[in-house]
């Protein structure tokens, strides 16, 4: 055999094979990553267009009560979409993993919530008590242990745009349960 035609084939069959190997990576199911609540039944209270929409500069608060010794600065840079939401957990409902571009006050108006954090910490909060959530990255899930409905509302402050919400994989913590 021609040393020749023994080198064209070793350069060809590289590019015969590699659109087979694609076509099979392509075809290939692949589980998601993500991790998807239940339970949990959200509405919206306050949707961002037209009503939740703040323009540049508007959210630049700052502010001195000096009979109470409370202050408050906040600043923030760009436009941004406020959302209010309820969100109603049955037994064992939770949201699945995942963060948000920006922060979340959060208040709990009837049951019990446990937060689950990615470093595989957690708090439970009850009716009447309230939580934040700084977003930006904080990846978290959020269950209801109990054995009664439990009620949230949160106020969410994102780029405006942006998703209020990014699913995210389990980070490797053995609680709580996944979804049955």
């Amino acid at each position: 055999m021609n040393p020749l035609t023994q080198f064209n084939r070793i350069r060809i069959l590289p590019l015969l094979i590699a659109p087979a190997l694609i076509a099979l990576a392509a075809l290939t199911p692949v589980r998601a990553l993500a991790t998807p609540g239940c339970g949990v039944f959200s509405v919206n209270l306050l949707d961002p267009v037209p009503a939740g929409a703040f323009a540049d500069g508007l959210l630049d608060l700052v502010c001195r009560d000096s009979d109470f010794g409370w202050k408050l600065k906040t600043k923030v840079k760009g436009d941004s979409d406020v959302y209010v939401t309820k969100h109603t957990f049955g037994p064992g409902g939770q949201t699945g993993w995942h963060s948000h571009p920006g922060p979340s006050l959060i208040m709990v108006i009837q049951g019990t919530l446990t937060v689950y954090h990615d470093d595989c910490t957690f708090e439970t909060y009850s009716a009447g008590q309230s939580f934040t959530d700084l977003g930006c990255g904080d990846i978290h899930n959020v269950r209801n242990e109990g054995g009664t409905e439990a009620i949230d509302v949160a106020v969410q402050i994102v780029p405006h745009g942006a998703g209020r919400r990014d699913d995210k994989p389990n980070p490797g913590c053995a609680q709580p349960p996944p979804c049955p």
